[in-house]
């Protein structure tokens, strides 16, 4: 269900993240009410947010270096998505709704196909790994057939924990926090929070069992 007031404490973070298209809508969409999506401030942003993915993705140089190749994918990486720490790797192709609500930490790697539709702000920590196909979706909708007609939408954050491991094809749905430290089984559905240090598969991903934890590296 869509909230009913804006969340100042999104809106706060949100103004330390890079190329955030602020407007009324904006501001309403990562607080998780129902807003319009074809108000022409996100309507611009997504087109340049595509702009940058796809010089990303298709940026490869026949006098390529694995230095090189590792070097300037980071820097465009910084132009595309929000906050990013250290050492970051996507293997294009990637694709994102905005680039702008996503945070991630030290040495994240994305396998091939990462998607992202991140109109709510998605959180990741740092050391996380996503296999191939990985699907990243903080955009709904309501039931209601006129609203959807209307083009009116809401979504709900994502967050990941400190070194999670996301097996290839997982989608992970609006509103879900996985712990830290956890596996998610290939080809799982994430529908609801993942406590920490724990191993999920299946569509809905349950958790089967739990691993041992370990002290956070900072």
């Amino acid at each position: 269900m869509a909230s009913t007031e804006k969340n100042e404490k999104f809106i706060a973070y949100a103004k330390t993240l890079k190329n955030i298209p602020w407007c009324e809508d904006y501001e309403k969409m990562i607080s998780g009410m129902l807003y319009d999506s074809f108000v022409p401030e996100l309507v611009t942003e997504r087109i340049r947010a595509r702009q940058r993915v796809t010089k990303y993705n298709a940026y490869f140089p026949d006098d390529a270096t694995a230095e090189s190749i590792t070097s300037e994918r980071e820097a465009m990486l910084r132009s595309i998505i929000g906050k990013v720490g250290k050492r970051p790797y996507i293997e294009p192709p990637f694709y994102v709704d905005y680039g702008c609500n996503i945070s991630v930490g030290d040495d994240f790697y994305a396998n091939f196909n990462a998607t992202f539709l991140d109109c709510s702000l998605v959180t990741i920590g740092d050391r996380v790994m996503f296999g191939p196909g990985v699907s990243i979706l903080s955009a709904t909708h309501e039931t209601s057939i006129q609203s959807r007609r209307d083009g009116i939408e809401y979504a709900k954050p994502i967050a990941i924990g400190s070194d999670c491991w996301i097996g290839g094809n997982v989608t992970i749905l609006p509103g879900v926090t996985i712990g830290e430290g956890c596996t998610i089984g290939a080809g799982s559905v994430v529908t609801k929070d993942i406590p920490p240090f724990s191993v999920a598969i299946g569509s809905p991903a349950r958790v089967v069992k739990k691993v041992e934890p370990i002290a956070d590296l900072n």
